[in-house]
């Protein structure tokens, strides 16, 4: 049985511009799940990619508001299959919002729930 894992991100504060999580996958590994929430009403969007293409796994999609967190499972993924990630991958989550038109988001809490192997 391969083991499931969790990385948890959060970023206290209203955000003044976009920000790109980074990690390198320690070995090979499969995206099942992600949350995603802002405590305010935003605008922003997630992307997940990887260091080539910060859309390759989650084209953009916009992010729980209010504290009501969206999931992102299998169907929200390219391609409609859960994302592999090989050892030494670099993994992207890119939290966006056009600081023009749109409210930043405040307190930002990403989940993503990988199965290894």
């Amino acid at each position: 049985m391969d083991r499931i894992f969790q990385h948890t991100y959060h970023v206290a504060g209203a955000l003044s511009a976009n920000i790109a999580i980074r990690f390198t996958a320690p070995f090979d590994c499969t995206l099942l799940h992600v949350s995603a929430v802002a405590s305010n009403d935003s605008d922003a969007t997630l992307k997940i990619g990887d260091s080539s293409d910060d859309d390759a796994h989650l084209v953009a999609a916009v992010i729980g508001d209010s504290g009501t967190p969206v999931e992102f499972e299998r169907g929200d993924f390219v391609g409609d299959q859960f994302p592999r990630i090989d050892d030494g991958d670099v993994v992207v989550f890119t939290l966006d919002f056009d600081g023009a038109a749109g409210t930043a988001a405040e307190d930002f809490t990403l989940v993503a729930t990988f199965a290894e192997g």
